[in-house]
């Protein structure tokens, strides 16, 4: 019988899925991470008192603290250009291609995208409290959250002859047109805002990004939001891992039922082989001593000889279609349990002898 061997489709499942589980479990407890140091991380209000704090405090910085305020210029704001009301003190523009490309796996045109332009513009701005105490909001660029939103979205749309269209369908490649979008954070939108505050040297207060590398955010949504996004999102990199762990917990168990079936086929091999071998034995005891048996018994096997390998005699019946047509060695060596003549299922063996 064959040794026993991972297939290399098991191998691959079996190691993508552990690979995966690693990755997944990686980012969970990263996420996880800036959970706790997010729900450890203090409140703290927008006033006068703010500064004194801040001036008894070892280093004059609180590492990680929330606090909330009103987004307001420091110098001239940004004004939108297609909305000239509108201003604001981070500005971008992104500009995006649409197209459709055929795909040859569906047999169905699928729509891409991508970025061809972008740009931002910022102004300093500070985040106001109640008592119109300000804190300067440092590298907004760095923050994470959402906290602009959409002010115009424009698509434009390309026209085309009879022949370029013709040719888009040949190549499997149709431009759809292009799409300007600006977003801006405006003046007035109450921003959170999560991350280190200090006095700088002239005393204004600041937030910038922690200096111990956590993830700073700047959202337009309060706190609770900001706290459940996160832990929804440290939910499903746990779920995933979860997942190609029991992949791979699978993959495992199937190979260990293959290996099961395989040591079971081996035994009931041996064990075949031993009841053959001694009913094989029973059966030519009783001839053993005859010797008219012995010298009527033909030296060649003419008319006798197994069917595979022609050379040794049939010495075995196969059940249930009870063909006597080879010798034990070459049943064995079949690749299936199937009888060589009539191709039934071979349910069980015995041994034939011939005095």
């Amino acid at each position: 019988m064959d040794e026993f061997s991972v297939t290399f489709p098991e191998a691959v499942c079996f190691g993508a899925s552990i690979a995966l589980s690693g990755i997944f479990y990686y980012l969970h407890r990263k996420k996880k991470t800036v959970v706790d140091k997010l729900e450890s991380a203090p409140h703290i209000t927008i006033d006068e008192k703010l500064r004194n704090l801040l001036k008894v405090t070892p280093g004059e910085a609180l590492q990680y603290a929330v606090i909330e305020g009103t987004v307001k210029p420091i110098s001239e704001p940004l004004r939108s250009h297609s909305h000239q009301d509108v201003v604001g003190v981070l500005q971008k523009f992104t500009l995006k291609e649409h197209r459709l490309v055929w795909s040859g796996i569906s047999r169905s045109w699928m729509d891409t995208e991508r970025v061809l332009h972008k740009r931002v513009n910022v102004v300093p701005f500070v985040l106001v409290g109640l008592d119109e105490t300000a804190v300067r909001v440092l590298s907004p660029l760095y923050a994470l959250g959402e906290h602009t939103e959409i002010i115009n979205e424009k698509f434009h749309q390309p026209s085309y002859s009879f022949g370029q269209l013709v040719g888009q369908y040949l190549s499997g490649d149709k431009p759809k047109g292009h799409l300007e979008i600006e977003e801006m954070l405006k003046v007035g939108t109450t921003l959170t805002g999560i991350g280190e505050l200090i006095l700088d040297t002239e005393g204004n207060l600041c937030l910038r990004p922690p200096s111990d590398n956590s993830q700073y955010f700047l959202s337009s949504a309060d706190f609770e939001t900001v706290c459940k996004e996160n832990h929804l999102e440290a939910f499903w990199w746990k779920t995933l891992a979860a997942a190609s762990a029991l992949a791979g917990a699978a993959v495992l168990l199937w190979v260990a039922l293959r290996y099961y079936k395989h040591l079971k086929r081996r035994w009931e091999t041996e064990q075949e082989s031993q009841d053959f071998a001694r009913l094989q034995a029973e059966a030519a005891r009783p001839g053993a001593n005859d010797p008219e048996a012995t010298s009527n018994e033909p030296n060649g096997h003419s008319g006798n000889e197994c069917v595979i390998c022609l050379t040794q005699p049939r010495n075995c019946i196969l059940l249930d279609c009870g063909h006597m047509c080879c010798c034990y060695v070459c049943f064995q060596s079949l690749p299936r349990r199937k009888c060589p003549i009539c191709r039934q299922d071979i349910v069980r063996v015995l041994p034939f002898y011939q005095p």
